[in-house]
This record gives C-alpha cells, sequence and structure tokens, in this order.
C-alpha cells in the first residue's frame, strides 16, 4: 500500500526516458477510433429511430425517450462489473495470464446477465410501474408501456454484447465489436422503416415496431461478433469451461475491486433517475427536447468512450505488465486528448444544431429547449468528461475508490438536492434545472488532476504490477 506521491520517481526515470508520442497515438488510434466508430454508429442509428419515430409526434418522442433512462438505469447498475471486468482482463492480458482473463470474463459475464434479466423481467411484466416512476404524464404512460413490453427483451442481447465487446477490447481485438455495430444498425434502420410505418406489406406498429426491430438487430449484431470471433480464432470469447473453472480463487478479489465500482455506478444511477424524474416532470415540450438532446448527448459519449477505452487498456495493460511509469505518462496524456476531442465535437454540435434538430422533428418552443440544453452540455461536457476519463483510468489501474466517492459523494450532497428544489418546488424553467446536473463538475475536476498527478491510483492486481511497485517504492528519488 502507498499513500505518498509517486510522481518524484516518476520524473526521475522521466529523465532517463523519451516519450514516444508517434507510437503512444498509433496505439491510441488503433483501440480509440474503432470504438469511437461504433459508438458512432450506435448513435447514428438512435438519431435515425427518433426522426422516424418524430413523425408520429412529440408525445412517442418523449415516451420512447423515458423508456431509455430506464435503460440508462439497468447501465448504471452492470457498468460497475463491466469496468471490474475491464480492470482485470486488461492487466492479465498484459502479464499474458491466459487463465486469469478467462475466469475475469466468466466472472463478469456472470455477473451482467444478472442484471440483464432482473431489468428485463421489470420491462416485461412490470411495465406500467416503470412508466408511473418516469412521469405523471397518462399520454406518454401508455406509449412506453407498449414499447417497454417488447424492448425489454433486448436487454439480455444488450448486455451480453457488451460483455463480449469488453472482452474483445481488453485483447486489443477492437474492430469485431465494430462489425457488430455495423451490421446491427443497419437491420434496425431497414426494420424501423418497414415496421414503424408498415412499409413492404407488414402491419404498421409504431412505437411497437421500433421495440420490435430493436429486439431483432440486437441479436443480428452478436451473431455477426461470434461468426468473426469464431473465423479470427479468439482464443478466449468461446473457452467456454475456462471462464468458469476455479472462480473460487478469483472472487474476493474481483469483488473487493467491483464493490466500490458497482456501487458509484448504483448510486449514480439511483441519482439519475431522480433527476429523470424531476426532468419527466416538465412540460410535454420540454420532456421531447430531452428525448432528443440524449440521443444526441450520445454522440459526444460516443467519441468520448474511444478515449475512455484506450486509457482503461492502454493504462490497464502496462500496470499489469509491471511498466508503471509508461502507464503514469500515459494516462495524463490521454486525459487532455480527451477533452480536447470532446471540445471539437462540442463545437460542431452547436455549429450544426439547426439542421439536426429539426431534422428531429423539433420546432417552436421545444427547438429553443433542446438548443438551450446542446449549448449547456457542450460546456459542461469539456469538463465532465475529463473527470470521467479520469476515473475510468484509476479503476484500470486498480484505485475503483477515490473517484467513485468524489462522485457519489458531490451527487447526492449537492447536484440532486439542487436539481429537486428548483424544479420540485421552486419549479425554475427547464434549462436552470438542466444546468444544476452539471454544478459540481469543475470542483471534482480539481481534486481528480491532484490525485492523477499523485501517481497514487496505481494499484496493480498481478503479481508483476505488485512487484514493480515494490521495487518503485524501495527506490531512491
Amino acid at each position: 500500500m502507498h499513500t505518498g506521491s509517486l510522481r518524484p520517481k516518476f520524473q526521475a526515470q522521466a529523465s532517463k526516458e523519451k516519450f514516444r508520442w508517434g507510437d503512444f497515438l498509433t496505439k491510441v488510434a488503433i483501440i480509440a477510433i474503432p470504438v469511437a466508430l461504433q459508438n458512432l454508429l450506435t448513435t447514428t442509428g438512435s438519431m435515425v429511430d427518433t426522426m422516424m419515430i418524430a413523425s408520429l409526434g412529440q408525445t412517442e418522442v418523449g415516451a420512447v425517450g423515458l423508456c431509455a433512462q430506464f435503460s440508462s438505469l439497468m447501465f448504471s447498475g452492470y457498468w460497475g462489473f463491466v469496468g471490474g471486468g475491464m480492470l482485470f482482463i486488461s492487466q492479465y492480458w498484459g502479464a499474458k495470464d491466459e487463465d486469469g482473463i478467462n475466469r475475469s470474463y466468466g466472472l463478469t459475464l456472470s455477473c451482467m446477465m444478472a442484471v440483464a434479466i432482473l431489468f428485463c423481467v421489470l420491462a416485461t411484466v412490470f411495465p406500467e410501474q416503470v412508466m408511473r416512476l418516469y412521469t405523471d404524464k397518462e399520454s406518454i404512460q401508455k406509449i412506453g408501456v407498449e414499447y417497454l413490453k417488447i424492448a425489454g427483451f433486448s436487454y439480455p442481447l444488450m448486455v451480453f454484447s457488451m460483455a463480449m465487446a469488453v472482452m474483445l477490447r481488453c485483447t486489443e481485438r477492437v474492430r469485431l465489436p465494430l462489425y457488430g455495430s455495423l451490421v446491427g444498425v443497419i437491420v434496425n434502420i431497414i426494420l424501423n422503416w418497414i415496421l414503424i410505418f408498415g412499409h413492404l406489406g407488414a402491419p404498421a406498429l409504431g412505437v411497437r415496431g421500433a421495440a420490435t426491430a430493436t429486439v431483432i438487430a440486437q441479436f443480428v449484431a452478436i451473431l455477426v461478433v461470434a461468426v468473426l470471433a469464431i473465423r479470427t480464432k479468439h482464443p478466449y470469447i468461446f473457452a467456454i469451461r475456462r471462464h468458469f473453472r476455479g472462480l473460487g480463487s478469483l472472487l474476493p478479489e474481483y469483488f473487493k475491486k467491483c464493490f466500490p465500482i458497482l456501487m458509484n455506478e448504483i448510486l449514480i444511477g439511483l441519482g439519475n433517475m431522480m433527476i429523470n424524474i424531476v426532468l419527466g416532470r416538465q412540460p410535454e415540450e420540454a420532456i421531447a427536447a430531452l428525448a432528443v438532446f440524449r440521443t444526441l448527448e450520445g454522440l459526444v459519449i460516443g467519441f468520448f468512450a474511444g478515449f475512455s477505452n484506450a486509457s482503461s487498456i492502454l493504462v490497464g495493460k502496462e500496470v499489469g505488465a509491471g511498466r508503471l511509469r509508461t502507464a503514469y505518462v500515459r494516462a495524463w496524456r490521454l486525459v487532455y486528448l480527451c477533452q480536447l476531442s470532446i471540445g471539437i465535437v462540442g463545437l460542431l454540435l452547436i455549429a450544426l444544431h439547426s439542421p439536426i434538430l429539426h431534422l428531429m422533428g423539433m420546432q417552436g418552443e421545444s427547438f429553443r429547449i433542446a438548443f438551450g440544453l446542446v449549448a449547456i452540455y457542450a460546456v459542461a461536457a469539456f469538463i465532465r468528461m475529463g473527470n470521467w476519463v479520469q476515473n475510468d483510468t484509476y479503476r484500470a489501474a486498480g484505485d475503483a475508490v477515490y473517484g467513485t466517492v468524489l462522485e457519489i459523494v458531490f451527487m447526492w450532497v449537492m447536484v440532486i438536492p439542487l436539481v429537486w428544489c428548483s424544479g420540485m418546488i421552486w419549479h425554475w424553467p427547464t434549462l436552470i434545472v438542466f444546468a444544476l446536473c452539471y454544478c459540481d463538475e469543475p470542483i471534482r475536476y480539481v481534486l481528480m488532476q491532484i490525485h492523477l498527478f499523485r501517481g497514487t491510483w496505481i494499484k496493480p492486481v498481478t503479481p508483476e504490477g505488485k512487484k514493480a511497485l515494490e521495487e518503485l517504492m524501495s527506490s531512491t528519488k
């Protein structure tokens, strides 16, 4: 266990080693670009979905948008295991420990699927209760129930696809999930066109058609990735017997590392649900604008996810292999690269807001609110994604506590009280309520930067990494 700053030791090594920017940027691009493209494809598919559903009416857009918030709550439920999986798989990948990779994947997959099945049951068996939680408007509730009853079956498929993507990305096979997403998005768009509007002799199912298309597209995407993994002879995806063999020895450390991440995601997910409850009680024009904004937010997060995954994999791999100084230097460079990319995306989003929002059915008051949401987010995302990628970096290196505690404390002590009071008690305008959702980000960013440069987030789980840390701590400055 180390409590003092490691930065002086890394600086001492830096004078002896020259950082190779070309090699670094190449490795980032190899991981970040396919992941960013995959998320861009998914977001593009969501935008097309929204444009098609918008032709049915703003009520339908708002209802499907609130259903998406329920799936985001599921995301919070399983993302803690994604973070744990990336921590262990990337470090074992760096240490070339095949047994560790397989067991980490088996444990991660099992935990993620348990969450998916729970949310599938809630969506398909209790959709009325779910919709009443998110909005008090009966017209939106009715449409949302129709959508959830079908879309809920896509949740296990979605989570299984994510589990495979975690394994493939951590073992630096990032293109396979990209190809699966490409085919899935194409299938989803075509089926939406057929099933929403009743083309090619199919019945016009409206939002039920959109939900059906989502389920089928998720299945097709999984099938594509599975076939490609078999053809490329990936050594871990289908080593099923090795996935669940000897898990007992891994369980204590796995859950020790996962627990803070899991609690972070659950408590943040519950906090976001409370925020969505407030936003779901805004005027119908604001609810429709928020649904469109969430789709555009996915575009920004899509670009961010590429750098976040690159950070987790490139830093975790080096920590696992015992190359701690390389991991440290990579980490803070990745944070600033991520922020630069997000800043560019935010500016493009503002510049192109008018045609995008009109294509997605926004007009009049809903257009004004949607533009306000985009403008606020473009500024907030620059800081928010810096915090996010730093936290992902800490987790991949073995420190799942620091960023977790900060995020939970600030959300529940600062953000939620302000958002709840401003929306439910004081009834302030939607844009002010929305802006308060990000009021903690600048404060956390300063604290996260201090922790980043201290280097105390490097906490290996592999024997190679632990040995390197001991040697580093015993060395002279």
